[in-house]
């Protein structure tokens, strides 16, 4: 049997410039078009197919690789589960900056500064201040 094809898109962002990366959302939907003929339609996607044991095992990837393909992946994982409502307590509410977790530092901690702020304190902060300022070794 032939399979019917939806009809295309057009998308377009409005975002600040360097906080989209356009780039990665085609290739977001360049991959979602090849699972289409791989797969068939997200719709008919069977509830034995977990999406976020998927997304984590793409993000275990990456993090193994570095083959930044695998985020493409991990984004349409979460973009799938998005649109399959799987989870059981699915729901969307915009959340405030005090409910978020913050953005985690390498050393395990969290916060909510911004990225100017960060840069102004720990060790590594201090670090790169020190080099803006041309105090490098000091």
């Amino acid at each position: 049997m032939e399979r019917a094809y939806p009809q295309r898109i057009e998308i377009s962002v409005s975002a600040i410039h360097g906080e989209v990366d356009p780039t990665f959302l085609k290739g977001m939907a360049d991959r979602m078009s090849v699972s289409f003929h791989k797969y068939g339609r997200v719709i008919d996607t069977p509830p034995s197919v977990d999406e976020i044991a998927g997304l984590k095992k793409r993000l275990q990837l990456y993090e193994e690789t570095g083959n930044g393909e695998w985020l493409m992946d991990v984004a349409n994982f979460a973009m799938i589960e998005y649109m399959l409502r799987r989870h059981p307590k699915f729901h969307f509410r915009a959340t405030s900056s005090d409910e978020s977790p913050g953005l985690p530092s390498k050393d395990g901690t969290e916060s909510q500064m911004s990225h100017a702020d960060r840069g102004k304190v720990g060790a590594s902060g201090q670090l790169a201040t020190r080099m803006r300022e041309g105090r490098e070794g000091d």
